[in-house]
């Protein structure tokens, strides 16, 4: 970008495939050898910051726009990298509103060909809400790790938030598995909305399924529900936060209007990351920039493959 003081440059700071911030320097003059020179900076750069980022509070500081909430930096510790992505799938999340967000949470990890994804919701608001979710997704991680399947993911999940907090406190959860190298998808609805299948850049359909109790209320085990994906195929989880939010006196904002404004992103976005952010900032307008639950939302997308078919094929947007 030519600017009165020279030629601005932006570089992405890469991890890996995941981006963990963008440099900005003004030069003088570019040329070819610049470019070069900048792209190893940027990388050195990149490394650094993760490389130190569990040793100093700077960067956390240096990103923050404003104070956040006891209950909100709670959550905030809890959460993965908010994008990933590899040749086979590409996922992103956003927790809105940024700085008070409790009770919502998500949770993903890639273990082989298995995408596992869970996002939980706390009953309530504040450090009670966060401290529900904190054990529902450490319950959830650690059945994971033990490979206990979904039916046993919300066993143990059900199980520690009953004993931790009693029978009148509950999470609602949706715990997946998809398969990137089939697309076979699998998933357990436990009073989450049912999750939107996109394709095409448009919203067919919902992914409708039986759902069980949420996880504290001691629920029969759930059924497993299934969906094989087409290649290039969406699916966006999303908490209740965003279809029941609406203004005194008004109707709730509503799945067939998220639907709409979802269609409309897909159409001008390129990208998981982009279709997420830009998501987040239209459903805020859309409702009137009112955000007094938490929402929450986490959108997945299958290429399908194997890793070596793909390794030559276009780079992540």
């Amino acid at each position: 970008m030519t600017q009165a003081d020279g030629i601005r440059m932006f570089l992405p700071l890469l991890d890996g495939s995941d981006q963990v911030g963008v440099l900005s320097l003004t030069l003088d003059t570019v040329d070819d050898d610049d470019r070069r020179l900048l792209g190893r900076l940027a990388g050195l750069v990149a490394d650094m910051i993760v490389t130190k980022d569990t040793y100093t509070d700077q960067f956390f500081q240096a990103r923050r726009r404003a104070p956040m909430g006891l209950a909100a930096e709670i959550q905030r510790s809890l959460l993965p990298p908010l994008a990933m992505s590899c040749p086979q799938v590409e996922v992103a999340g956003i927790l809105e509103p940024a700085y008070e967000v409790a009770g919502d949470s998500f949770d993903y990890a890639l273990n082989d060909d298995i995408l596992h994804v869970a996002m939980v919701d706390a009953m309530g608001h504040g450090l009670d809400a966060a401290t529900m979710a904190t054990v529902a997704i450490g319950a959830y991680r650690h059945a994971r790790r033990a490979d206990v399947g979904l039916a046993g993911m919300y066993a143990f999940m059900d199980k520690a938030i009953a004993e931790q907090f009693g029978p009148d406190h509950f999470v609602t959860a949706q715990m997946m598995c998809l398969d990137i190298a089939t697309g076979h998808l699998q998933w357990v609805n436990a009073g989450h909305p049912a999750p939107f299948l996109i394709r095409d850049h448009e919203v067919v359909r919902q992914l409708d399924s039986r759902t069980t109790l949420p996880v504290g209320f001691g629920g029969n085990d759930p059924l497993v529900s299934e969906q094989t994906l087409q290649r290039g195929d969406q699916v966006l989880c999303f908490t209740d936060g965003l279809i029941e939010e609406h203004e005194i006196g008004a109707a709730p904002f509503g799945e067939e209007q998220l639907m709409e404004v979802v269609t409309r992103v897909e159409r001008t976005q390129e990208g998981v990351r982009a279709v997420v952010r830009a998501l987040s900032h239209m459903l805020k307008a859309e409702r009137g920039g009112i955000t007094s639950d938490d929402a929450t939302l986490f959108l997945i997308e299958w290429r399908g493959g194997s890793a070596d078919q793909l390794a030559t094929g276009p780079g992540k947007s």
